[in-house]
């Protein structure tokens, strides 16, 4: 056996024994451990279904007991109303026994300043409309609106059950009881809602009423009350479907034949999302609900679930009534984050992103978080992010004024080059490109920063719009209290027509201070730029004065985040504007110092001479 062959055996056989010390040593016990934890996982997912199929058994045992053992109880006919309130760390729900639905269900972390409690997350509650209701049948169906028997079985848990009966297609009358179920966590804004149904005689009939065994529904309208003439704000429909793919809708009366993961109601800074343990089971229809009561618009979801054809079932649904920010909607895509246990739930497909820009939009939040770490004030974070952006990207900036210098230069030449090939266009272009190349002009340098600032503006309005840590952020106290709606230094409770409808009955200065800093870079911009025709100079005045009015108009009951970032911009700006116009006169006298002095010949001196005399005479 050769050298070579003894070398390649023994480099085998370490390679060998290497592979099968990692695999052994750090492979081997970490699939152990991943697998371990999954059984652990099942296990307690086992544990929990059988808890609640003990629960709900008890509920329909005491129905039975109620119904048939026990002569003394009241008839369900006779029931009294009754509440209950369950408060955990996150919430404070009031369940009502007429229907087994929620009445109230307030934020307690999140403050409303319009009502001085936590946000109201179920509102618009009428004697007919509350949240979390059953409909037996299709989504055109009441809601069930008889009173219940309840049981409080701990301090998270409550329950409600009743019989009812309904008839075949050959009208012939079935009976089953209909359990529901609560179960609420201390640390979690997000609860179980439990539904049983179960047949009360031997044959076996499930429940189907046209197609459909019965439909469920969210909140009439989840809080803060919704002013439909604040554009600021929002109320969309929200679904992820097969595929992950996103709905995000404005409310209408309309239903989606599709299927979903999870679906619900989106606000601007609050939303509610359902999503069934078993979405198969949920046939392909939601329907939005959008009808105006009063001044007031609903923005319900109302879920049907198919037929049942077996004499006992229960459907699971995890609720969550909670912020729409990133940092709790996350948790529910690992299991080991939630109390629940739930894994790759998606709920953060919920957030409003802007679109493709939304990974710039990502890594200007994170810019934001990790300055206002070291600021401790949202406002001010705002003014170091707005200097940060204004300093990168002043380069380009200048850039772009002294090819505009570059470009006064050349309009002779162009002038020229557009008269000699007016008839040729192919031909014109290819001298024009020449013309750039010859002078080391680059047209796309005057474009890229204005991409740049618009891609930036996008993505930094979304961000002030929707942050969610911007919700009750105080900048200066008594002026910019919150930097999710407009500053304030003076409001009104009388409603004056046009002039509420403008204001929302409150003054505001950040808009005016806008308007001033805008109207003053124009016109430093102005001085620093080029003459230009007639034309031109008209163009340059309607931009001047008639967008910043535009966008006081537009933008006056803007978040003060937004409108403080503008400002800024605008005063950072104004200083660069004047070293840009320093530059820009240092480039003019440049090239003005470089051009040939033009000496007259002697036929332009003869005939000057001749102007003279004849001007003496």
């Amino acid at each position: 056996m050769d050298k070579n062959t003894l070398w390649a055996i023994g480099l085998c056989t370490l390679v060998l024994i290497a592979s099968v010390f990692v695999q052994t040593t750090y492979i081997m016990p970490k699939q152990e451990r991943a697998q371990a934890e999954q059984v652990a996982l099942q296990q307690a997912e086992a544990e929990e279904k059988e808890r609640i199929a003990q629960e709900q058994s008890s509920l329909i045992s005491a129905s039975l007991s109620d119904k048939e053992g026990n002569p003394e109880h009241e008839a369900e006919a006779d029931l009294a109303e009754e509440f209950f309130t369950i408060t955990t760390n996150k919430a404070k729900a009031i369940l009502t026994s007429r229907g087994g639905d929620i009445i109230s269900y307030q934020l307690l972390e999140h403050m409303d300043k319009s009502t001085g409690h936590g946000v109201e997350m179920v509102d618009n509650v009428s004697d007919t409309n509350r949240a979390f209701s059953l409909a037996f049948g299709g989504t055109e169906a009441a809601p069930l609106n008889e009173i219940f028997t309840a049981k409080r079985i701990d301090d998270y848990t409550v329950g409600f059950y009743r019989t009812y009966s309904v008839k075949d297609d050959l009208k012939n009358e079935h009976e089953f009881y209909l359990a529901k179920l609560y179960t609420f966590l201390p640390d979690e804004y997000a609860f179980k809602l439990s539904v049983t149904i179960r047949s009360g005689s031997d044959d076996g009939y499930g429940l189907n009423i046209g197609g459909a065994a019965y439909t469920i529904r969210t909140s009439p309208q989840i809080g803060p009350h919704y002013d439909r003439k604040n554009r600021y704000e929002v109320r969309e429909y929200l679904a992820l479907g097969k595929n992950n793919k996103k709905v995000r809708k404005n409310f209408s009366e309309k239903y989606y034949d599709t299927y979903y993961e999870w679906a619900g109601v989106g606000g601007k800074y609050f939303t509610m999302l359902v999503k069934p343990s078993y979405p198969e089971t949920m046939m392909p229809r939601v329907k939005c609900s959008a009808a105006a009561v009063g001044d007031y618009q609903n923005s319900q979801i109302l879920f049907t679930r198919s037929s049942i054809s077996g004499s006992n079932i229960t459907d699971e649904y995890y609720i969550y009534v909670g912020p729409r920010s990133e940092s709790e909607l996350v948790r529910y895509n690992s299991s080991d984050k939630n109390g629940w246990g739930l894994f790759n739930a998606k709920f953060n497909q919920a957030l409003r992103t802007s679109g493709i820009l939304s990974p710039i939009e990502l890594a200007f939040k994170w810019v934001l978080s990790m300055l206002n770490k070291l600021a401790h004030n949202w406002g001010v974070s705002i003014i170091l992010l707005t200097i940060l952006l204004k300093i990168i990207l002043f380069p380009l900036s200048k850039k772009q004024a002294v090819g505009s210098v570059k470009m006064q230069e050349l309009q002779p030449q162009m002038q020229a080059l557009q008269e000699k090939y007016k008839n040729d266009q192919q031909k014109l272009a290819e001298e024009t490109q020449k013309l750039y190349k010859k002078i080391g002009y680059n047209p796309m340098t005057g474009c890229l920063p204005m991409i740049l600032q618009m891609i930036i503006l996008i993505s930094l309005y979304n961000m002030f719009n929707n942050y969610f840590d911007f919700r009750g952020a105080s900048f200066i106290p008594g002026w910019i209290d919150d930097l999710s709606v407009g500053d304030s230094v003076w409001t009104w409770n009388r409603y004056i027509p046009v002039i509420s409808g403008f204001t929302g009955n409150s003054i505001r200065i950040l808009p005016f201070i806008y308007v001033a800093t805008q109207l003053l870079n124009g016109k430093i911009t102005q001085y620093g730029g080029a003459a230009g025709n007639a034309q031109t100079q008209t163009q340059m005045k309607m931009m001047m004065y008639g967008m910043p009015i535009l966008f006081f108009f537009m933008f006056y009951n803007a978040p003060s985040g937004l409108l403080l970032y503008w400002l800024v911009s605008n005063i950072f700006q104004i200083g660069q504007q004047l070293v840009i116009n320093r530059i820009v006169n240092s480039e003019k006298a440049k090239k003005a110092a470089e051009r040939p002095a033009v000496v007259p010949n002697k036929a332009s001196q003869t005939k000057a001479a001749k102007m003279g005399k004849k001007k003496r005479k």
